[in-house]
């Protein structure tokens, strides 16, 4: 198909899915209970292991024009858990625009997402945050004799992992291999629903169901 007729079609709106009742006949199905048990409301210890491995995480804050991202990385565990509502992400050197940190001093609402090498599934963490410049938590953060200019202090609100079949689709890591030590969608899912899940057999079947349902 050529492109003026693609683009035709993208400026079809007859087809537009305009609120949740239109949604759902497309996406009949609904969540199920794997996708639903996943989520909570403070770092969990099976969700702390994705924060302390991340080298890398996609920072979305609220514009007065919309939404905004913006990439945040370091060595792995840049982003700190003060504890299990509480992150730490400290503001490294950049371009000096400060988006981000405009963005949330005028709301405070942010997501996050981490990234681990070699792992397929990601880690998306919601919350709302403000910006401490407080010299004392900045030296905390110091790396090469350099102290970021703030730390953002997020209050966790909602935390959960999102499945691996975007990263196998676009086969991000390649030969990548996890760390050992993260826990399996599996685990957490047989935790989180207190065995509502079968946490062996779902990790068992994982790879070949996100094999199938790639597409």
């Amino acid at each position: 198909m050529d492109t003026g007729a693609l683009l035709a079609l993208a400026k079809d709106r007859s087809h537009d899915l305009l609120d949740e009742a239109d949604l759902r006949r497309v996406y009949a199905t609904g969540p199920g209970v794997t996708s639903l048990a996943k989520v909570v409301d403070h770092v969990h210890p099976l969700y702390r292991p994705y924060i302390e491995a991340s080298p890398f995480a996609v920072l979305a804050t609220v514009s007065e024009q919309g939404l905004d991202i913006s990439p945040r990385g370091d060595a792995p565990g840049f982003v700190r858990v003060a504890d299990e509502h509480t992150l730490l992400l400290p503001d490294r050197r950049g371009n000096q625009r400060i988006d981000s940190l405009r963005n949330i001093a005028r709301d405070p609402r942010v997501a996050l997402l981490f990234l681990v090498p070699g792992a397929g599934e990601a880690l998306r963490v919601n919350g709302r945050a403000r910006i401490s410049a407080s010299p004392a938590l900045c030296a905390e953060f110091v790396v090469s004799g350099q102290a970021p200019a703030s730390v953002l202090v997020i209050a966790v609100d909602s935390v959960f992992f999102q499945c691996a079949r975007a990263i196998k689709r676009s086969k991000l890591w390649a030969a990548a291999l996890p760390p050992a030590y993260l826990p399996t969608p599996g685990a957490i899912l047989e935790c989180l629903s207190q065995a509502e899940v079968d946490g062996d057999a779902y990790d068992t079947a994982l790879q070949a169901r996100q094999q199938a349902t790639l597409y």
